[in-house]
C-alpha cells in the first residue's frame, strides 16, 4: 500500500500531468500521419526524458504510447490509409463506414473500443504481473538464458514472409550487441581498431538509425505525398459520444474477446499491435453471425480491431515487468529508459521498485483517460495533420533524431554512428528485412550473455542447461516455435502457389 501512495502522489503531481497530457496529444499526432510508427514517437520522446524522475519519465512514454495506438485510427477511418502498421485492419471497416456518411461514428467507435482495450489489458496487467514475478525471482541464470533464447526464437517467427531473414535480423542485432566492453570482465572487442566502437554501440543510437532514419531515407524516396488533395468531410462529424459508448458496451464479448487477443498477443517478445490488430479482427468476423458483412462498414469490425491493438501497450509490460523482457520496440525503449536511470529492470523490479511499476500500472490508466479525452474533443484539429506533406515533416524529424542523439552522451562520433546504423537500416528495409527482431536482439543479446557467462561460471557444465526442468522447457518451447514458423511458412507458400495455379 505504501508504494501505491507514493506512486499515485508522483503521478498524480501537476507537472506530471501536464507532461502526460503533453505525451497523449503528440502520440495521437504521430500516429495519424501515414507511416511514421509510434516507435519512432517514443523515440523521440526518450532523449526529453532523461532529465525527469524515472516514474515521470515512463509515464510520459507511456502517454505517447497509449495516444499512439489510438491515433492511427484518423487516417485509417478518414483516408483509408492506416496512420500505423497496427491500425491496418481498422481501415477494413472504420473507412467504408466513413464514406458511407458516418466518419464520426466510426471515428468515435475506434477511440471508446481503444479506451476500454486499454482499460482491460491493464488489469489484467496488475493481475498477472506480481505473480509471474514471484516465479521469476526463482529462476536462476540457466533458465534465464533458455527464456531469452525462446523470446529471440518467438521474434523470429512472428515476423515477415521469411522465416530466416527474421531470423537473421536478429542474429545482426546479437551482433551489434557484442560490440564493445565485455559486459562481465569489461574488456574491449570487436571495436576493430575504431575509435568510435570502443565504447560499443550504443542502444538509443541503434534504436533512432534503424527506425527513424531508414523510415525517413524511404518516406524521401516515394515523393509522393499523403492525399493531401483529400475532401475531409469535417463539417459532417458528429460526436455522439455516450450513445457511441452505450454501442460499444454493447458488444461486451466482441470488446473483451480482441482485448484478451491483444494482451495474449502483446505479451509475446517481438509481437504487437500490428499483429493482434489482425488476429482480433480475423476472431470476431469468426465468431460473428454475419461475416459477410464484415469489410463493409460493421461496428464490430471497428470494436475488434482497436481494443485488441490498444491491448497491446498492458499486454506487453507483463514480460518487461515479470522477466524484464521487453514484449515489444517500445517495451525495449522502456526498459532502456530505466536503464539510463540506473533501474535494472529483470525478475527483483516489483519487488525492489513497488513504487515504479506501480506508477506504471497507474500511468496507463490515466493516460487512456487523458486519450479518450483529448480524442473526442480535438478530433477536428488532429485531421489536418494527415494532411502534412512529407517534404515538410522528414527534416523536422530529422532534425529531432540528430539532436536528441547527440544529446545522449554530447558526443560528435555518436551522429556518425547514426548515419550510418541508418543506412544500414535502410538497406535492410529495402531487401525486405523486418528491422523488429534486429532491435530486440541489440536489446536482448547483453541479458542472455550476461546470464550464460553467469551459468557457466557456476557450474561450468552445459548440461545444466538441459537438465534443469525450467530451462529445458524453455529450449524446447523455443525449438517447436522455429519449428512452427517453418512449417507455417510452408504452408502459407504452398497456398499461395495453389492460388497462382488457380488464375492461370
Amino acid at each position: 500500500m505504501d508504494d501505491f501512495l507514493t506512486a499515485l502522489v508522483q503521478i498524480f503531481a501537476v507537472s506530471t500531468l501536464l507532461y502526460m497530457l503533453v505525451g497523449s496529444v503528440a502520440g495521437i499526432i504521430a500516429a495519424a500521419i501515414p507511416g511514421f510508427t509510434v516507435t519512432m514517437a517514443i523515440v523521440l520522446t526518450l532523449p526529453l526524458t532523461f532529465t525527469m524522475e524515472p516514474l515521470q519519465g515512463v509515464a510520459v512514454m507511456l502517454s505517447v504510447y497509449v495516444g499512439g495506438l489510438t491515433g492511427g485510427l484518423i487516417s485509417a477511418a478518414l483516408l483509408g490509409i492506416p496512420g500505423t502498421p497496427s491500425s491496418v485492419a481498422t481501415t477494413f471497416d472504420a473507412f467504408p463506414m466513413a464514406r458511407k456518411g458516418d466518419p464520426g461514428r466510426a471515428l468515435s467507435l475506434g477511440v471508446w473500443a481503444s479506451f476500454f482495450g486499454t482499460l482491460i489489458s491493464t488489469l489484467i496487467l496488475v493481475v498477472a504481473a506480481p505473480p509471474l514475478a514471484v516465479f521469476a525471482v526463482k529462476l536462476g541464470p540457466w533458465e534465464y538464458f533458455s527464456l531469452i533464447v525462446f523470446a529471440l526464437t518467438i521474434v523470429a517467427s512472428l515476423v515477415g514472409a521469411s522465416v530466416i531473414r527474421g531470423l537473421l535480423a536478429g542474429l545482426i542485432g546479437l551482433a551489434i550487441s557484442t560490440v564493445g566492453a565485455d559486459p562481465i570482465l569489461g574488456r574491449p572487442r570487436f571495436d576493430f581498431g575504431i575509435e568510435m566502437l570502443e565504447t560499443g554501440l550504443p542502444f538509443l543510437i541503434v534504436l533512432i538509425g534503424i527506425f527513424a532514419i531508414s523510415q525517413l531515407l524511404s518516406e524521401v524516396e516515394d515523393s509522393r505525398t499523403v492525399r493531401s488533395g483529400a475532401k475531409l468531410v469535417t463539417d459532417a462529424i458528429d460526436f455522439k459520444t455516450w450513445k457511441v459508448m452505450k454501442e460499444v458496451l454493447m458488444s461486451p464479448v466482441n470488446l473483451i474477446r480482441s482485448s484478451v487477443v491483444g494482451v495474449l498477443i502483446g505479451a509475446l517478445p517481438g509481437a504487437g499491435g500490428s499483429i493482434s490488430n489482425l488476429v482480433a479482427y480475423d476472431q470476431a468476423k469468426r465468431a460473428s453471425k454475419t461475416p459477410e458483412v464484415f469489410g463493409t462498414g460493421t461496428p464490430d469490425g471497428v470494436i475488434a480491431s482497436e481494443a485488441g491493438n490498444s491491448a497491446t501497450a498492458g499486454g506487453g509490460l507483463i514480460p518487461l515487468i515479470g522477466l524484464g523482457i521487453p514484449g515489444s520496440a517500445v517495451d525495449a525503449i522502456l526498459m532502456a529508459s530505466l536503464m539510463v536511470h540506473g533501474i535494472s529492470v529483470g525478475p527483483r523490479l516489483i519487488s525492489d521498485h513497488g513504487d515504479l511499476v506501480y506508477g506504471m500500472f497507474i500511468a496507463i490508466a490515466v493516460a487512456s483517460f487523458m486519450m479518450l479525452i483529448v480524442s473526442v474533443l480535438s478530433m477536428r484539429l488532429f485531421l489536418r495533420v494527415a494532411e502534412v506533406p512529407k517534404w515538410l515533416i522528414v527534416p523536422t524529424v530529422l532534425t529531432c533524431c540528430v539532436v536528441g542523439s547527440f544529446a545522449l552522451n554530447n558526443r560528435v562520433t555518436d551522429l556518425y554512428l547514426l548515419g550510418i546504423v541508418g543506412l544500414v537500416g535502410y538497406a535492410l528495409r529495402t531487401l525486405g528485412y523486418s528491422l523488429a527482431p534486429l532491435v530486440l536482439g541489440v536489446i536482448l543479446g547483453p541479458i542472455a550473455e550476461t546470464n550464460l557467462r553467469r551459468a557457466l561460471m557456476t557450474d561450468s557444465d552445459p548440461t545444466q542447461f538441459l537438465t534443469r526442468p525450467i530451462s529445458l522447457i524453455f529450449l524446447i518451447a523455443a525449438v517447436l516455435s522455429i519449428g512452427w514458423a517453418i512449417r507455417s511458412h510452408l504452408k502459407t507458400n504452398k497456398m499461395n502457389g495453389v492460388k497462382d495455379a488457380n488464375a492461370s
